[in-house]
């Protein structure tokens, strides 16, 4: 059993030792070997390693037969191979033999002189290798500079200066570059500068253009948002930008205006941020700044731009005339702001806020100068209008850009002072056609259909009238409903202008009434006056007159619902005006019944012109003279048209009439021309005064009381029965008393008469005188002027 286990563990030993064999490196195997031969089982070790040896010989013969078409190929490869070598071999011996003998013909001094040429050619292309970059650059810098593209072309000098001319500074042509740099930027400056000013040139000429497509755009966004009914204008307007090109400052874009052409309204209008290319300002101002020369940039870009601000806030002096004028005007200011607006948001200093509140200062002073002068020059109201339009959306524009408008919007109170002026003008000669063109006649309605459209046009309400059958008549002419409507036209131009200029309710209304009330007690009167006191005018256009102005007198309530409904303040509000037209219309009343009195005293006193009476007739006619006959009949038929007329007017005037031909007549008794009169002639006007006295009794007007009117023939009814009765001693007994029956007449009115017989009586008794009865009369009539003469004296002192 111990010999078994010996046997186990020696054969383990000397498997272990055939492993470090195979396994450890070569430099260590020494003393493993060695303790195998100090070993006592040598004999077997052998065995083990001969058996082992014979297992490695069975592997590699495996091997060898697994490989052996591969080993058979590599070795005719091989063989191959050793053929070509040889060859190669055989050439090079041979090209070795002919240098050899080639070289025997060759002297030293050949080959030192070959070898020299080959350093100078090595450091010719050394130096060349240096110098290429810089020429090489240098033309680069030529061909930026000749294709404008001069940013790029200053980074390339800065790099040949300072990175690429060190290198090769001794060259002469290295020092021409040195000193020909400063020209070079000098050049960059000036061509960068040059492109500056085609820049601003250009912009000055498209600012208009520019100016107009912001303003559109501002228009149009307005105009698609309100009509949604999101925004107001104001709150739209206010909140919209428009924004020009951001070019980068590095873009080589060529400088200027990108053309554009007009856009259809249903096309989408290009923003003003298609229309510049800024880029030349960018390039310059990093050019300048990279040379150090930022602020002779900053300054002159500035002097320019205030040069070309003056410019464009110089009006044409034409500009009044049409609205083109001023849209041009607006559009160029507008253009030069967006641009400067721009300039200050994607520049860093170029230019500030302070310089551009100073510009606006100016422009918004000289803008608004000018749009006091050239607007006073405009008469047609459309125009001041559209003028108002355009003002608003040029202010809106800018407000857009954050510059305050609120002087433009109070200028525009100004110009509604103007627009209201312009349009009292127009509706000026509108009243005039409405008026010269009326018949002053009643409007005839044949059906109800017209019935209906002039209640529609006139609020007219009349329940005996709606009873009537047709045919039938309104009370007033057709200038009624049109002067109603006109006023109604008026208050709609009014509000038009009102609108867009950031008013209250009360504001508007205000200004509504206002001008309303100009329109009424300035023009509308004025017209009404002017055709009251025309020459042709007769007493019917005069009593129509009467009628329509008191119909419109009803109409102002209605007036005032009418501009309540459209400004939604009411009547009873603090500090709302009230309309005049209530004034208005009873002033133009008043003119025209007092232009009828006056023209029936015309007409009166020329019927008595045709009077041709004979003074010195000794018995009267059986009748009426003729002329007063026709003279009555005028006044029945005037009066009868009368009776349409309000309230008193007709008594007023018929009363006016009677006294004017009673005082007439008397005056015609009494002139100076008459220095004789007969009894019989005193009893011919007697039966004229009784014509007037029955007229009065007739009772040609409805309204009077008892025998009012007849007392304005009372004078003379007096005068005429104190001298046909030859009732002075009553006269003269009772002058002076209440009861007196010749109360109206007086001494001097008698004496004057009782001349004019005392005369005509001498003449007729000169033959006579000696006639008993005809010197008692003479006496008597000598004794009554003698107490006439008294009673006139007493009465004096």
């Amino acid at each position: 059993m111990m010999a078994e286990l010996e046997s186990l563990e020696t054969a383990a030993e000397h498997e272990r030792i055939l492993r470090e064999i195979e396994s450890t490196d070569t430099a260590c195997i020494g003393p493993t070997l060695r303790s195998v031969y100090d070993g006592e089982e040598h004999g077997r070790f052998m065995e083990k390693l001969e058996a082992r040896i014979r297992n490695h010989d069975r592997e590699i013969e495996k091997m060898c037969n697994f490989h052996y078409q591969g080993f058979v190929d590599s070795i005719t490869e091989l063989l191959k191979v050793r053929g070509e070598a040889q060859k190669l071999k055989n050439q090079v011996t041979d090209t070795n033999r002919k240098l050899q003998n080639e070289g025997k013909e060759v002297t030293m001094e050949e080959l030192k002189q070959c070898r020299l040429q080959q350093r100078n050619i090595s450091a010719t292309v050394d130096k060349l290798t240096l110098c290429l970059p810089v020429l090489e650059m240098y033309s680069k810098l030529r061909e930026q500079m000749k294709s404008k593209r001069h940013y790029p072309a200053l980074k390339t000098l800065e790099h040949l200066e300072h990175t690429y001319l060190p290198q090769v500074s001794h060259y002469r042509f290295c020092k021409i570059m040195v000193d020909n740099i400063p020209k070079l930027r000098e050049e960059i400056k000036e061509v960068s500068m040059s492109d500056l000013k085609d820049f601003l040139e250009s912009i000055r000429k498209h600012s208009d253009k520019i100016g107009e497509t912001a303003m559109k755009q501002v228009g149009l966004v307005c105009t698609h948002v309100i009509s949604g009914g999101k925004k107001s204008k104001k709150e739209v307007c206010a909140s919209s930008d428009v924004e020009v090109k951001n070019t980068s400052p590095m873009s080589e874009q060529d400088s200027g205006i990108l053309d554009v052409e007009d856009e259809d309204e249903d096309e989408e209008v290009p923003g003003a941020q298609d229309l510049v290319d800024f880029s030349p300002v960018y390039r310059c101002l990093h050019i300048y700044s990279v040379l150090g020369a930022r602020e002779t940039f900053e300054n002159y870009y500035r002097k320019q731009r205030r040069k070309q601000a003056r410019l464009v806030l110089q009006p044409p002096s034409n500009m009044h005339e049409t609205l083109d004028g001023y849209r041009k005007y607006f559009n160029q200011i507008v253009g030069f702001f967006v641009v400067e607006d721009h300039i200050l948001h994607t520049t860093q200093g170029l230019v500030n806020r302070a310089y551009i509140d100073e510009l606006w200062e100016m422009a918004l002073s000289k803008t608004i100068a000018a749009l006091r002068t050239h607007s006073s020059y405009c008469s047609d109201p459309s125009l001041v209008l559209d003028l108002k339009n355009l003002i608003v959306l040029f202010a809106d524009t800018l407000q857009g850009y954050g510059f305050p408008v609120n002087q433009l919007f109070d200028m525009l109170l100004e110009i509604q002072d103007q627009y209201s002026e312009t349009l009292l003008k127009k509706w000026s000669g509108v009243f005039r056609n409405i008026l010269d063109s009326d018949n002053y006649s009643p409007i005839p309605v044949t059906n109800e259909e017209v019935y209906k459209k002039i209640v529609g046009q006139f609020p007219f309400q009349d329940a005996e009238l709606e009873k009537q059958a047709f045919p039938k008549k309104f009370p007033f002419s057709e200038f009624v409903p049109k002067v109603y409507n006109q006023i109604k036209e008026f208050i709609y131009a009014c509000l038009k202008f009102s609108e867009d200029l950031h008013l209250s309710s009360t504001e508007v209304d205000d200004m509504i009434r206002k001008s309303t009330n100009l329109l009424l007690t300035r023009t509308l009167s004025n017209c009404l006056q002017n055709v009251i006191k025309r020459k042709n005018v007769g007493l019917t256009e005069l009593v129509q007159i009467i009628i329509n102005t008191t119909h419109l007198e009803k109409s102002c309530k209605f007036l005032e619902e009418f501009i309540t409904n459209i400004t939604n303040v009411l009547p009873e509000t603090v500090h709302t005006t009230k309309l005049y037209g209530t004034t208005t219309f009873k002033d133009a009343r008043h003119a025209a019944e007092e232009e009828i009195y006056t023209n029936l005293n015309q007409k009166i006193d020329q019927f008595l012109q045709l009077a041709d009476y004979d003074w010195m007739a000794m018995e009267p006619g059986s009748k009426a003279s003729d002329y007063l006959v026709d003279l009555i009949g005028f006044l029945r038929s005037t009066f009868a048209v009368f009776t349409h007329l309000p309230g008193k007017v007709a008594q007023t005037a018929c009363m006016s009439a009677c006294k004017h031909l009673s005082t007439s007549l008397m005056q015609l008794l009494l002139e100076a021309e008459v220095r004789q009169l007969t009894l019989g002639a005193l009893q011919q006007f007697n039966l004229d005064v009784e014509e007037c006295e029955q007229f009065a009794r007739s009772g040609p007007v409805p309204g009077f009381q008892g025998d009012t009117l007849q007392l304005a023939f009372i004078d003379l009814r007096q005068l005429l029965d104190l001298f046909i009765q030859w009732d002075w001693s009553t006269y003269l007994a009772d002058y002076g008393q209440p009861t007196c029956k010749y109360l109206r007449v007086n001494p001097t009115t008698a004496l004057i008469l009782l001349e004019k017989m005392r005369d005509t009586s001498r003449k007729n008794n000169v033959f006579a005188q000696f006639r008993k009865n005809e010197r008692d009369k003479q006496k008597l009539i000598d004794t009554v002027a003698k107490q006439l003469r008294s009673l006139i004296n007493s009465h004096h002192s």
